[in-house]
Order: structure tokens, then sequence, then C-alpha cells
């Protein structure tokens, strides 16, 4: 009897912890699902008010705002969750995600997970926008007139330098709405082919 019961306690156990995995695997699951489906990502360039220029990444991991329009290094990929302003920059062409390192320089890395690879997408009056950086906050990304990248502890949310504008190459047009982005052939809207985003 006692040689049974042991059996059938063993097999109770058994089974009290496979229903324990199936539900920590199925909660895990539903998170992860959850994650995907609040994650937005769009593509497109950023003009930068300064340089007259196009923000690129480049294979040896640098970022400058002197790419042309419709330029391959140009095309941009960004990651955000639906209900935030918090976004994640990276070359369509490359991969690497625009980072800010301590020193307040922009490089390109190949992970784009941490807060330094996070900037805060802030509109401005003047239909520009404005990236703050996550981790260095009062830090924005920003180019001077020939496109290098400044310094970002030196850089204020009204400084031209720090002012962008979302555009789509030549043919195309970018609509903003509310969670939602519409990519649209034809014509550019506004001046240079700019639309005010």
């Amino acid at each position: 009897n006692m040689i049974i019961f042991s059996f059938l306690c063993f097999r109770l156990l058994q089974f009290l912890a496979l229903c324990f995995y199936t539900q920590h695997h199925v909660n895990e699951q539903c998170r992860l699902s959850d994650r995907m489906s609040r994650r937005l990502i769009r593509t497109y360039q950023l003009y930068s008010r300064t340089s007259g220029k196009h923000v690129q990444v480049l294979g040896n991991k640098k970022v400058n705002a002197m790419g042309d329009d419709g330029a391959v290094h140009a095309k941009l990929v960004v990651e955000t969750d639906t209900f935030g302003s918090r976004i994640r920059i990276k070359g369509a062409k490359t991969g690497y995600y625009i980072c800010m390192n301590k020193t307040g320089k922009l490089i390109g890395k190949r992970k784009g997970r941490g807060k330094d690879c996070i900037f805060t997408e802030i509109v401005l009056e003047n239909n520009y926008t404005a990236l703050q950086n996550a981790k260095y906050e009062g830090w924005y990304m920003a180019f001077t007139r020939k496109g290098r990248p400044r310094k970002a502890s030196r850089t204020k949310q009204h400084q031209r330098e720090a002012h962008f504008m979302k555009r789509q190459p030549k043919g195309h047009l970018l609509v903003n709405a509310p969670f939602l982005t519409i990519f649209l052939a034809g014509s550019l809207w506004g001046p240079k082919g700019s639309n005010v985003a």
C-alpha cells in the first residue's frame, strides 16, 4: 500500500509541475504577443533643419546628416510603442541603431535595447521634431551645418541644430495620424518635398 501511495504522490507532483510549466509558458507567450502588438514600425527619412540633408547611418557605425534625398543610408527604420513617444532608430541598410555615448557622441550599435539608444520625440511649435536621449536627459540629437554630429551636452531643445522633419523619399508622401502611418505614391507635399509632421 505504501508503494502505491508513493507512486500516486509522485504522479500527482508530476502533474502539478506540468500544469505550472504550461501556465507559465502561456503567460510568457501572452506577454510577448502583447509587446509585439503594441510596437509600431515606420520607415522614413529625417531631414536636418541645419544641414538641409538627411540623417544617415553608415557601415562604419558613424552617424551624420549628409544624406541626399533617397540615399540608401538615409532610409531609417523607426520602432516605437503605440502608446508612447519613445523610439529607436536604425539604418535600414546597415541595421545599426543610433545611440549616444556618455560623452554625447552619436554612434551606431548592432543592438539598440539600452536607454542610450532610445529617443523621446518632442513635436515643437514650428512643426519640427526634437529627439531627446532617454538615458541622458537634456541631451539631443543634433548636427552642424556641415552635417556633422554636435556634442549632445551642448545642445538645447530650441536650437536649430536639434530640429528635424520626417520625410519620405521622392515619390512618396508621409501622412501622420494617431497610431497610423500611411504612404501614398505621387507628388510630395510642402517645400522641397517635405511634409509637416
